[in-house]
């Protein structure tokens, strides 16, 4: 098991499942994952879960707040990143032409963090770590692997991304698709597929993808428990296989097996 200390400023760092169901989500993401789910009071009648692998924070869930309801919000995956300064990032983002929907805050004694719109519509958080770093495990089967930027300007997104965080977009030296690879440092991170590629029908957002072994079983398992498959298992030599899914409640994500 691949025990994550930290998180370079830039790097994705922490995954959170707003859902309208939290009970179901657990059973749900348990039984697919392995995963272990471990509930906080957020309040009178609200908590948080951790969902743990071995051990090791991976991911979390809470019922959606009442504003999000009240705007129909669907239930969605949110993606952070690791930042030095939350306050620093927000001010950056709106200098960049980001929106600032939360400005930054403290997490209890966890963290402080901020919510940001980019120019294109993708909604993300920026973490700035105090107790709590975000994921603890990664590299590993059923861990969050990776990240894809799905909206209608690739390029005004991944300018405002760069100016932000200072990542690195490539093109593949044998990919003719247009699809460009995030590099934050020298670690791929993520990509921000070409524009064609998303649905006009879905605000842009960020899609995240969870490492398993098998993706062909792990797809039939999650339609088996009420999931919804919106691209079956796809194959790529050199990169791997994928597909995507939603859960029961309508939250989207990848599921993913390296071809390397």
């Amino acid at each position: 098991m691949a025990n994550t200390q930290s998180h370079p400023a830039g790097s994705f760092c922490w995954v959170e499942l707003s859902t309208s169901d939290q009970d179901a989500a657990k059973k749900f993401y348990s039984s697919l994952f392995g995963w272990t789910p471990n509930d906080s009071p957020m309040g009178p009648s609200e908590f948080y879960t951790i969902f743990r692998l071995n051990g090791h924070d991976a991911a979390a869930a809470y019922t959606q707040q009442k504003e999000e309801r009240e705007q129909h919000v669907p239930p969605h995956w949110n993606l952070y990143m690791a930042v030095d300064s939350a306050d620093d990032a927000v001010a950056k983002a709106a200098k960049a032409g980001g929106t600032v929907l939360a400005p930054a805050f403290d997490v209890m004694d966890a963290g402080r963090m901020g919510v940001v719109q980019d120019p294109t519509g993708a909604i993300f958080c920026v973490w700035q770590a105090k107790k709590n770093i975000g994921i603890g495990v990664a590299g590993e089967n059923n861990t969050f692997c990776w990240a894809d930027l799905s909206t209608p300007d690739a390029q005004r997104g991944g300018r405002f991304y760069s100016d932000l965080f200072g990542w690195k977009l490539e093109k593949g030296e044998k990919d003719p698709s247009g699809y460009l690879h995030i590099k934050n440092g020298d670690t791929f991170i993520g990509g921000i597929p070409p524009a064609e590629h998303h649905n006009p029908k879905s605000p842009a957002h960020w899609l995240i993808y969870f490492m398993v072994a098998d993706v062909e079983a792990a797809t039939e398992k999650a339609k088996g428990m009420g999931a919804k498959v919106y691209m079956p298992p796809r194959k790529m030599e050199g990169v791997g296989t994928w597909s995507i899914v939603a859960d029961p409640q309508g939250a989207v994500f990848a599921l993913f097996k390296s071809g390397r």
